[in-house]
């Protein structure tokens, strides 16, 4: 099956997970079950063969080059705030469950054999796999699990802590069978949604080996570019940091024959180069040196495949149907500075961005704007508000601004003409009922005098052509902003410090939301350095909102409390957001074979490596494309 013209089927799941292959518990009830499905029930029953798009007699063998254009790494320990670790580095690692790529929040087990919780999932009974194998051949056991949520709990950067935040107690009753206990704000009998979440974000992280990090030496609280033991798929070959990452497939790996990896991980050898700059990544693909790329940039989609190989047919270039876990991003303002305290400000600022314009211009119409923090049905906030949302909204009617509960809250709209005389004057407008006036050339602040002036920080020189038509526009009305592109290292550096005025960021949004959208959100984390909160918001209204949204008693409950929370942070002008596009842009050189069925969720994302891993190497392909050449 070829994907030339787009002539493939896709199985598109809808947002409810698939048929059940058990019923609800009872209230009361244990469970003891091979998958969690934090809404309703798992699709593959417990004695599934694979997953339906994967292909279990997939061929094994040959290497597969990938890269990034967007920085680089220095530590190979992600769990620090110090660092910029490689996402990819999951390959080597293993976790007691994963999810399915045609389900939304489904996870089925991998290092572990089974789970075991009450309904109100105030706790988590895991039995590992007795083959369960690290790499340097050590077995899996409780202990490493209890390690590795303590490591993260004292360790991790806030973002990761917060996935180990609610493990109340950690009880090894032996080598293969662990107890963690939760801490369930609200959770009742019946409550499935609401507290499965917490058990699913344990289960899905990478488990270490306790006996590697804990040889002298090593500090797990440290960076380090020593590859680490783990008990996935690959093992780290070759680290050239900062530039090269070499995998290799572990022929020992302990499990392959799993269902959950029936198909999976085809590819001898994976090789990842990293480049500083997105268009030297481009051209090095175009020219041959790497196999598939993720297309981020619509000049280039747009542009930059006019070329011989793509009209041959050598290179591939397809838009795949789908749906990413995507939530806010945007221009994010540091509210704990003076100048952004004031949501008028804000607002103003967000007004001069001129979206029609930049995506008419810019962009190709390729995209939509984005208006929500939550891009994912039944989490958005859309039209008015609903009375479950206005139940929630209604005891901080005299602290909200009065639109949060009687309008649809979106980004203006723009005449696309790159200065819209009539989003400039509301700009205006809002600006002087700030304490704002216009002094020659210069917007100030007429009680302190200081003019409003910041930098953008950007991580890609590509976001420096649609930022500067939004500099052009602010300077029209007296305000100076400067940008700035840094690499991977001194971003990260910058935003964990809190060390920015405006910020180019971007938030996932995996649903049901979590105890990650407080580090994100609430107010312990706004002060709190490494965090998510990098807008340092500080309202005891969202924190009223995050409340019933982490501590839910049912997925309608939970998905109320985001729309409202939806509309609260719209409300706040904390962002000028940007833009996206459902589905995938994806090229690639025409040596591979894949399944008929692709998945609909997560396209390509499947730690980190940013390649679908249910691919294989055709080898009729390959060697006609060897044949043929890449240019």
């Amino acid at each position: 099956m070829h994907w030339k013209g787009l002539a493939f089927a896709l199985l598109v799941a809808s947002l409810a997970p698939g048929a059940a292959s058990a019923a609800e518990p009872a209230a009361g009830e244990v469970r003891t079950t091979h998958a969690i499905a934090v809404d309703g029930a798992p699709k593959y029953g417990a004695d599934f063969e694979h997953f339906d798009y994967a292909d279990p007699d997939a061929p094994k063998g040959g290497t597969l080059r990938l890269s990034s254009g967007n920085g680089s790494f220095d530590t190979l320990n992600n769990l620090p705030v110090q660092g910029v670790s490689p996402r990819n580095i999951g390959l080597i690692y293993d976790s007691l469950m994963v999810a399915s790529q045609d389900e939304i929040a489904v996870w089925y087990g991998l290092l572990a054999e089974s789970v075991e919780y009450p309904d109100d999932g105030s706790s988590a009974l895991f039995t590992l796999r007795p083959e369960a194998r690290f790499s340097d051949g050590e077995p899996v056991t409780t202990e490493d699990v209890a390690w590795t949520i303590r490591a993260y709990k004292e360790h991790a950067q806030p973002f990761l802590k917060a996935y180990v935040d609610a493990v109340s107690d950690i009880e090894v009753i032996d080598d293969r069978r662990i107890r963690l206990s939760f801490d369930q704000p609200g959770s009742q009998p019946g409550s499935q949604t609401a507290s499965l979440k917490p058990i699913s974000q344990v289960a899905s992280l990478p488990i270490l080996a306790k006996h590697w990090w804990e040889a002298e030496g090593r500090d797990i609280s440290r960076s380090t570019l020593e590859p680490p033991v783990g008990s996935g798929p690959y093992q780290l070959a070759t680290v050239e940091p900062g530039r090269r990452l070499i995998y290799e497939r572990n022929p020992d790996y302990w499990g392959r024959d799993l269902p959950v990896n029936r198909g999976l991980w085809n590819f001898d050898r994976i090789e990842y180069s990293y480049f500083r700059d997105r268009t030297v990544e481009f051209e090095a693909f175009k020219a041959g040196q790497s196999d598939f790329r993720h297309e981020f940039t619509s000049l280039f989609w747009a542009t930059g495949y006019d070329i011989p190989a793509v009209k041959a047919g050598r290179l591939i270039k397809a838009e795949i149907p789908g749906r990413d876990f995507r939530g806010m991003q945007g221009y994010f303002f540091n509210t704990r500075l003076p100048m952004f305290a004031d949501p008028r400000v804000r607002e103003a600022l967000g007004l001069l961005f001129d979206f029609e314009w930049v995506n008419e211009h810019l962009f190709y119409g390729l995209y939509e704007r984005l208006d929500t923090y939550f891009l994912a049905p039944g989490y958005s906030a859309k039209g008015l508000p609903t009375p479950e949302e206005l139940a929630l909204l209604e005891p901080y009617r005299d602290e909200l601004p009065k639109e949060v509960l009687t309008e649809e809250l979106l980004p203006p709209v723009s005449n696309g003409s790159g200065a819209d005389r009539r989003l400039i004057r509301e700009a205006i407008r809002l600006l002087r009922a700030a304490g704002y006036e216009l002094q020659g050339n210069s917007l100030v602040n007429a009680t302190t005098g200081k003019p409003l002036r910041f930098e953008i920080l950007l991580q890609s020189p590509m976001f420096e052509r649609v930022t500067q038509p939004w500099i052009n526009s602010l300077r029209r009305v007296g305000i100076q902003a400067t940008m700035r592109v840094l690499d991977s290292a001194q971003f990260q550096a910058r935003y964990q410090d809190r060390d920015f005025e405006v910020i180019s960021f971007a938030y996932t949004f995996y649903p049901p939301p979590g105890r990650e959208e407080a580090d994100r959100f609430g107010s312990a984390a706004a002060d709190q350095p490494g965090s998510a909160n990098l807008i340092g918001i500080k309202s005891p209204v969202v924190d009223a909102l995050l409340e019933t949204l982490i501590g839910g008693k049912t997925l309608e409950e939970k998905q109320a409390a985001a729309r409202a929370l939806d509309r609260v942070l719209r409300a706040g002008h904390y962002v000028v957001p940007h833009w996206y596009k459902d589905g995938y842009w994806i090229a690639h050189w025409d040596r591979f074979g894949f399944p008929e069925t692709q998945p609909p969720y997560d396209f390509g994302q499947a730690n980190g490596i940013a390649f679908q891993p249910t691919w294989w190497i055709d080898p009729e392909k390959d060697a006609a494309l060897k044949q043929q050449g890449r240019t």
